[in-house]
């Protein structure tokens, strides 16, 4: 959120009308105009950068301004702080021909990067980035006046085929390539001159250039890489640095075998050990084409940048860098050898090596990452087990290091970008989802979408339910998290004594530490599934974690289960068999009531509940009858209509609309007399009017629901029918009451009893009755528009027939 004084000023700027705004830009062009670039200047601009930023639309300037700001921006000397406003300005304003920045005549890098960055905002075209990718790659083939024009022009490069891979040529694409292998491989080992001052009675003097260190201080023996240290550097070592940072980008776009589905892939095993033999040598490198000798400095680089990663650093800054070259040397050694795998035999003792050195120290977590991508992708080319990394992944990381945002960030990115392949390939994935869950439990709502996508492919037939109880535990798996890192960070003396009698807990900390709950807590945290659905003492769950249900985490937490939910079912629907939508529809009944006390959260799962029950119906209508008396245990209970009415209105609508012999052969007149007995109860209960009776706590939809289900099934066993009908005759009695009068609209009573007329009438008629209140299974899809043989057409086309003739006697 922005601050208070922020916010007055865009709301200023957006609200702004336009014969201010037509005068402001008569200003600044006339401070342009006069080349007047003191305080008055920067602050206009500045002014002129929120208002066309502040709203999402740009802004149209007029053409005088649009161009006296482009002559600001290629200035040469221009200030930063002017070339920096000016640039801002024309990224966010309409219109700009970007053909009229004169990018082809600009020398010094910095305003090269300027305009460079309004082009990659404004190009609408791929002509328009291709000329500004041929300037760059022009000013990177021959040597500029400006000596820093290379570190300014690669990374603009990067941000040009980022929007347009396409812009460059194969003869660009090679040039670079060469570039990149020179930048890579030969960057000096010496430290940059530095001037120092040799004393008080002498003058500055040229200190002798000293060698590079490595990380631990020793001087650094072999080629230099972005973890040399030094007190200077020179340029081509800053283009060693550039280079390495946009590498991972350049391999993905252009790295790419044109014939990656014939030729790479079946190269047998022979071939390639022969063609690493080759490539390893320096001497044959130098004669491999462009594409091919990149790869190979790039591998020795990313080799080289291991090797280092095994020294202590003497600076925690240079720790940090050491982690992070990991990440990036073993990702770009991957891309390599997913290119080319003759590669995959030379890296794999690199990167095993490199697993066995950093798989005990959870602080290189982040670096086991892509080291398990490495092992999933090559693991089977090379014939390595990989069984050990990935259940370190899926055990120890969730458990261990869920409350490290950014891991469980890449993570989950980590799961998404192979969710196919860990599925088919790899059960401890599917197995593993209780603690996938912490990272979602810890960091919600941050990664929900990721959540979102990712849990359909955690669920199989075989954890369906386990995964549906662990998704309505979520907000207790945030508390018990919570209360496991404050447990751990207590002091010793700080802990109160563990209860071994079982006697009630002062806080729900007091409570984690007794073994009476041990196995409660236990099982919430347990690492994979398999254990049971639930247990049976979720009741006292919630009572023990009683205090933590305002904590903001459990709440934010609560807040993205009903949007699991629906993924979940949606997905489940795909594959269910009969069983298991018995085993849910029960799991649904049950746990509606047994859910966490947060404000709104068990409305919101009683709402999603309510909704898939009618779909797990509609996939299998026999479970009203499967299940009969689970759903009249919960239908014959008045207390459900008032704490989960939505959910007990679906329930009685589902029975009234599938407990019938359409849907289900062992339907019999006695299910549907049980059944209609139960729910006339349940409407004399609620609808006795009583002149000390209290206002109605449920919803006029809930009294239609119920009568409308009654006179289904009265149209099923006719002899109900008189009772029926007796019962909505009384009706009217009930909608004039006063408690009933004060409590309900005029609309809504009105409608009570129109439903009531309307069922008696159509009860009149049997027959027609059983027609309309229950149709048959094909109902949702009727063809009676095509069938010859239904009475229903032909009824429909005599009317038609007489229609006309009527029309045309009473025009006569």
């Amino acid at each position: 959120m922005y601050a208070q004084g922020t916010e007055s000023l865009i709301k200023q700027a957006r609200e702004i009308n336009e014969e201010e705004l037509v005068k402001f830009y008569g200003r600044i062009s006339k401070l342009l105009l006069n080349k007047d670039y003191g305080n008055e200047t920067v602050d206009s601009l500045q002014r002129l950068h929120l208002i066309v930023s502040a709203t999402k639309y740009a802004r149209r300037l007029p053409s005088d301004l649009l161009e006296k700001l482009q002559a600001l921006l290629c200035s040469p000397g221009s200030s930063e702080q002017l070339q920096v406003l000016s640039s801002s300005i024309l990224r966010e304003s309409l219109p700009l021909s970007v053909a009229k920045l004169p990018i082809k005549d600009l020398q010094d890098s910095r305003t090269t990067s300027y305009v460079a960055s309004v082009i990659l905002a404004q190009a609408k075209s791929k002509a328009q980035l291709a000329e500004l990718s041929h300037h760059l790659l022009k000013a990177v083939e021959t040597r500029q006046p400006d000596v820093q024009v290379c570190r300014h022009t690669l990374p603009i490069l990067s941000a040009a085929i980022r929007s347009s891979p396409d812009v460059l040529m194969e003869d660009h694409v090679n040039l670079v390539n060469r570039k990149l292998v020179d930048w890579l491989r030969y960057a000096s080992n010496q430290q940059g001159a530095s001037m120092s001052t040799g004393g008080f009675f002498m003058g500055p003097r040229a200190r002798q250039p000293a060698p590079m260190n490595e990380v631990d201080g020793a001087v650094a023996g072999d080629f230099f890489t972005v973890l040399c240290v030094g007190q200077s550097y020179t340029e081509d070592q800053w283009m060693n640095m550039y280079a390495f940072s946009v590498l991972r980008k350049w391999l993905r776009t252009y790295d790419i075998e044109e014939n990656s589905g014939s030729g790479v892939d079946d190269r047998s095993e022979v071939d390639g050990s022969v063609m690493s033999m080759v490539s390893a040598t320096s001497s044959s490198s130098r004669l491999l084409p462009p594409k091919e000798r990149l790869r190979e400095k790039a591998f020795e680089y990313c080799q080289r940048l291991v090797e280092q990663s095994d020294r202590k650093a003497v600076r925690k800054a240079d720790t940090e860098l050491q982690k992070a070259c990991l990440v990036e040397a073993v990702t770009i050694m991957n891309i390599i050898c997913k290119e080319d795998p003759s590669f995959v035999y030379r890296a794999f003792p690199c990167i095993k090596a490199l697993y066995s050195r950093l798989s005990g120290d959870l602080a290189f977590s982040r670096v086991l990452l892509p080291i398990a991508q490495f092992y999933l992708n090559h693991s089977e080319t090379a014939a390595v087990d990989s069984e050990t990394v990935f259940r370190q992944l899926f055990s120890s990381f969730p458990a261990e290091l869920f409350n490290e945002s950014m891991l469980a960030f890449e993570f989950v990115q980590f799961c998404r970008t192979n969710m196919a392949v860990l599925r088919e390939s790899m059960p401890l994935y599917g197995q593993s989802f209780p603690n996938l869950l912490k990272f979602l439990a810890w960091n919600s709502p941050a990664l929900v979408s990721e959540y979102v996508e990712l849990l359909p492919s955690l669920l199989t037939p075989s954890t369906a339910v386990e995964l549906l109880h662990s998704l309505l535990d979520l907000p207790c798996l945030a508390a018990v998290l919570d209360l496991q890192l404050r447990s751990a960070s207590c002091a010793a003396s700080e802990k109160a004594l563990w209860d071994s009698g079982g006697s009630k807990a002062a806080s729900s900390l007091d409570a984690f530490r007794q073994p009476y709950y041990r196995g409660m807590f236990l099982y919430i945290l347990r690492p994979e599934a398999g254990t049971g659905d639930t247990i049976d003492r979720l009741r006292m769950l919630h009572d023990v974690l009683a205090d933590m249900v305002e904590s903001p985490r459990v709440v934010q937490c609560a807040q993205t289960v009903p949007v699991l939910l629906h993924v979940y079912f949606h997905t489940v629907a795909q594959f269910a068999d009969d069983k298991l939508i018995n085993q849910l529809v029960l799991v649904l009944l049950e746990r509606s009531s047994l859910l966490m006390d947060i404000k709104n959260y068990q409305t919101e799962v009683q709402r999603v509940f309510s909704s898939h029950l009618l779909a797990l119906c509609k996939l299998h209508p026999s479970l009203i009858m499967e299940q009969s008396r689970e759903l009249l245990d919960m239908a014959g209970s008045t207390v459900n209509i008032y704490q989960k009415e939505e959910l007990y209105t679906h329930v009685v609508w589902a029975i009234g609309e599938y407990l019938s012999l359409s849907h289900d052969a062992r339907c019999t007149v006695e299910h549907i007399t049980s059944s209609f007995e139960t729910l006339e109860a349940v409407l004399f209960e609620i609808t006795q009017v009583r002149h000390s009776a209290s206002a109605p706590r449920f919803s006029p939809r809930l009294v239609t629901v119920l009568m409308t289900t009654l006179a289904k099934l009265a149209s099923r066993s006719q002899d109900l029918i008189p009772r029926v009908s007796l019962f909505l005759s009384k009706m009217h009695s009930f909608a004039c009451s006063a408690p009933v009068v004060a409590c309900y609209s005029e609309e809504d009573r009105e409608a009570i009893v129109t439903r009531a007329h309307e069922l008696i009438n159509l009860l009149k008629l049997p027959n027609v009755a059983q027609f309309v209140l229950t149709p048959s299974a094909s109902g949702g899809t009727p063809r009676w528009h095509r069938d010859a043989n239904a009475s229903l057409p032909f009824a429909m086309r005599a009317l038609s027939g007489l229609l006309p003739k009527h029309n045309t006697f009473l025009s006569g």
